[in-house]
């Protein structure tokens, strides 16, 4: 049976790039992979078809070849190879670790050991582990913003090396398991698996005269003092980043972030709700009955003024606009709700009872239905009692 065209195969057009070749067969080597297509028995022979093909267009002296002499290239003794290209097709056989582990890296390269280099390669350094630090504030730290200096304990670059890790400024080496690469590979049956390198911990480097101060790691434990602006309108749950002062990195590398989150504490007098407020007040009684103005405290310390309508029950609400939390987000603020506790007199003079009794005596005068209400109550219990 014919081999299709190499650049079909891929599906690029002839004269594709290198970088256009790569993409083709890691669209196809996706599509096609056998454990992807389990219920597909044509898909290990094309991924292998794909396979063979990119082994030789990846190759700019085969890519030549084939371009001018297509398959023929590499068969009878042409191609100046004896045979067939890279020494692994033999009757469409792919050597499918030599031209998948050529993508490996692209496709998993940043989760599989970071930056990729060759033998000595550059230093190599991690990035340090974010933190987290709980604060607490009170609901009018939350109103107004509040700046705050915090302690934090954490990992800060060594001193005595500059971050390096090796004693008097000598360089590190590179690891001799890995080659300066950070990974390793190993084949197991028709898969390449990389892993970190147990040797440097990924890091492509050792350290072979390790500082004293920092034992090698490049960073010591230390507390910084760190001032935090808290804006206003945070409330609990609220996130706050600081970037760059988290852990100092290994060996150099850049620091990790610290993430402050806020807990707003419980209020004596006000509850919130997002950006509104509550708040439940007590009223005389004779003030609910006749109506009023009464003066009520403010979250910014002030005082607001509430107009209360004549004959008000317990549970009813007025609203102070915009005397609630200011938003986070945009402009603006809540408004706040009052809530009204209509209060019983306690603790009363011979007077005041006086008076009461006089103001019952008349309610009762006046409202014949009531009166005849408690009449028949009264003679309910009367006859209960007999």
């Amino acid at each position: 049976m014919a081999k299709r065209d190499y650049y079909e195969v891929l599906g690029v057009a002839k004269g594709a790039s290198a970088d256009e070749i790569k993409k083709g067969y890691r669209r196809k080597a996706k599509e096609l992979h056998p454990d992807r297509n389990a219920d597909n028995p044509q898909a290990e022979a094309q991924f292998k078809e794909a396979n063979e093909a990119y082994e030789v267009l990846k190759d700019a002296e085969k890519k030549a070849a084939y371009d001018r002499f297509g398959h023929a290239a590499f068969e009878g003794g042409m191609g100046g190879g004896g045979g067939r290209p890279g020494g692994g097709f033999g009757g469409g056989q792919g050597d499918f670790s030599s031209a998948f582990s050529d993508v490996f890296d692209d496709l998993f390269g940043d989760f599989m050991g970071g930056q990729r280099g060759g033998g000595g390669g550059g230093r190599r350094a991690s990035r340090g582990s974010d933190l987290r630090y709980n604060m607490r504030i009170d609901l009018e730290d939350a109103f107004s913003g509040i700046q705050k200096t915090i302690n934090v304990p954490s990992s800060v670059s060594c001193s005595s090396c500059n971050g390096s890790g090796s004693e008097g400024g000598s360089e590190p080496a590179t690891c001799p398991t890995c080659s300066g690469m950070g990974k390793v590979r190993a084949q197991q049956g028709f898969f390449t698996v990389e892993r970190t390198c147990p040797t440097c911990s990924g890091l492509g480097q050792i350290i072979k005269n390790p500082c004293k101060s920092c034992q090698g790691a490049g960073r010591v434990e230390k507390e910084r003092a760190l001032n935090v602006n808290i804006p206003a309108g945070v409330e609990t749950g609220t996130r706050i980043r600081l970037g760059g002062e988290g852990e100092a990195g290994m060996r150099g590398g850049p620091a990790g972030d610290l993430y402050i989150f806020i807990d707003v504490a419980d209020h004596e007098l006000f509850q919130r709700e997002g950006t509104n407020l509550y708040c439940r007040v007590p009223v005389s009684m004779a003030k609910a009955a006749l109506g009023g103005s009464i003066e009520v405290p403010t979250i910014d310390g002030g005082r607001g003024r509430v107009q209360i309508p004549a004959g008000s029950q317990s549970g009813r609400q007025m609203r102070l606009r915009s005397k609630g939390m200011p938003a986070l987000r945009g402009a603006g603020s809540g408004d706040m709700f009052i809530e009204l506790a209509v209060e019983t007199p306690v603790n009363l003079t011979a007077r005041q009872k006086e008076i009461l009794q006089e103001f019952d005596d008349l309610s009762e005068d006046n409202n014949p239905e009531s009166s005849s209400f408690f009449s028949s109550v009264k003679s309910f219990w009367d006859s209960m009692k007999g």
